[in-house]
């Protein structure tokens, strides 16, 4: 079974899906991240899907299920690079992904994460 990897930067865990999520590995990515941001007391989560061209709604609840772990374990979830197909399809599905912050690429969510651990809002440029 394939393990996605993740990274520490600093306060935030990376994650990139560079594959089509299958189930086992969906299951094993929940299950990991969890016990990352408890052991690194991580407050942000940033996910990068740039790489994902199509969507099932289990990747959509998966994304969702992994935004509720962490937070409950007191960290952020934002989700990155999202094409627009990607997008259109998630919407299509009828999952709106419910507490799960987005932005364009690592760069602005790792902004949005900061911002967030301050309080402050992130405006557009």
């Amino acid at each position: 079974m394939y393990r996605i990897p993740i990274l520490q930067m600093g306060s935030a865990l990376l994650v990139t899906i560079q594959v089509d999520m299958e189930d086992q590995t969906a299951v094993q990515l929940q299950d990991d991240l969890a016990t990352r941001i408890e052991t690194s007391g991580a407050t942000g989560v940033l996910i990068d899907i740039s790489a994902l061209e199509i969507v099932d709604s289990f990747v959509g609840r998966m994304l969702a299920s992994i935004s509720g772990i962490a937070r409950v374990l007191d960290a952020t979830t934002v989700v990155v690079g999202m094409q627009p197909a990607v997008a259109i399809t998630l919407v299509e599905l009828g999952l709106s992904l419910q507490g799960v912050k987005t932005a364009l690429n690592v760069k602005r969510g790792m902004l949005l994460l900061e911002q967030g651990q301050h309080g402050e809002s992130l405006e557009r440029d």
